[in-house]
Order: C-alpha cells, then sequence, then structure tokens
C-alpha cells in the first residue's frame, strides 16, 4: 500500500472555534470556485469530482472533540484527494450494499499518518467526501 506525503501540516489550534474558522476559510476558497455544489476533482478518479455535502452532515453527528480532531485534518485531507494517484483500499459499504468504501492513506508534513474516505454509489458513481481522521495503526 503506497502513502501520499502532503505537504500541508494539521491546523495548529486547540481551540475548536479557531480549528472551525480556518478550515471554513478553506472550504469557502473552494466553494466560490463553482456556483453549484461544492467539490474537488480528483487526481485518482480521473479528475471527477469528490463533493462535501455528506462529509458535513457525517461531522456535525461527531462529539465535539472528535469534531476538532477531524478538522484539524481538513487541508491535509483535501490535499490528499486532490493529489494522490496512490491506490486505496476499497470494499463495500457494510451498512449500504449500493456503496464502494474507497480509504486513501496519507502523512502530514510532520509525519502524522491519516486516513481519508470516500464513498461511491454503485448506481450513479457519484463520490462523496466521508471523513478524515489520524490512523491507529502505522501508517
Amino acid at each position: 500500500m503506497k502513502i501520499y506525503q502532503t505537504k500541508s501540516n494539521k491546523i495548529p489550534s486547540t481551540s475548536y472555534r479557531e480549528v472551525h474558522r480556518k478550515a471554513m476559510s478553506e472550504f469557502n476558497k473552494i466553494k466560490a470556485l463553482t456556483k453549484r455544489q461544492p467539490h474537488i476533482r480528483s487526481a485518482y478518479f480521473n479528475k471527477n469530482k469528490i463533493f462535501f455535502t455528506y462529509f458535513w452532515k457525517h461531522l456535525n453527528q461527531k462529539t465535539p472533540r472528535v469534531r476538532l480532531e477531524r478538522l484539524k485534518l481538513f487541508t491535509c485531507g483535501i490535499e490528499l484527494v486532490k493529489n494522490s494517484d496512490c491506490h486505496p483500499t476499497s470494499k463495500e459499504n457494510p451498512a449500504k450494499k449500493g456503496e464502494i468504501v474507497h480509504r486513501f492513506y496519507g502523512k502530514t508534513a510532520r509525519g502524522i499518518g491519516f486516513v481519508v474516505q470516500i464513498k461511491e454509489s454503485k448506481r450513479t458513481g457519484r463520490k462523496e467526501l466521508m471523513s478524515m481522521f489520524i490512523s491507529k495503526a502505522e501508517v
């Protein structure tokens, strides 16, 4: 399994307010590029669009502490999805049989391992950013 090395680091702060503000400013830059749904284009999926709608819903279901840790990885995760052509681990979503979950592995500039999950609908082929989190295992 190949791991993508990002040039960006985690958002440095312990305050949820600060981290959220910085992540939202990054998201607003992406949002300003389109009049429709915000998306980024993935190098691995032949420049197909990856949408954010599921990411924000999923993130808001988490506890504040988990939300903070995941938002800290926002810039790294976006860079990984945009630039990585490393093969992810892909498997059928156990909760929904009509979806495939792709897991991309990366490292921040400081060497912290993290994972970005993207779900893909088998029927439509639409790809949604699911989540990003620190990798528990050594990557």
